[in-house]
């Protein structure tokens, strides 16, 4: 990988667009997700488990505290899926935690699942 990948991604739930925006380096997983438009949010950075060690999850909240379960398990699982640490930003304005985690979980996937976003 010689540069960065970029992805954007938006979805319509509510008629509230939910964006992404995903920037993956050789060493670390950015995602940075909102409701409305693009805006930092509560911020989780998390670190892939090393094999076969068992214990809780390597992640901690950085800025914020609004959303911050879903902030941490979305930093959790990416780091898990990319293999590197991974910072994942969680903004929202009207839906609460529960909901926004449910949306957020599909933009995720459409986002890094598929990674055929705008490039």
């Amino acid at each position: 990988m010689s540069r960065a990948r970029v992805v954007q991604e938006k979805i319509m739930e509510r008629d509230t667009p939910f964006l992404a925006l995903y920037l993956e380096l050789k060493n670390a997983s950015l995602l940075l997700l909102s409701e409305g438009e693009d805006h930092l949010g509560t911020l989780a950075v998390s670190i892939p488990q090393a094999r076969k060690m068992v214990g809780p999850p390597l992640s901690s909240v950085l800025l914020g505290d609004r959303n911050m379960m879903i902030a941490r398990i979305l930093a959790e699982r990416l780091a898990e899926k990319m293999k590197k640490i991974a910072l994942v930003s969680v903004f929202t304005k009207t839906v609460d935690e529960r909901e926004a985690g449910t949306i957020f979980l599909k933009l995720v996937e459409r986002t890094i699942g598929t990674g055929e976003g705008q490039k």
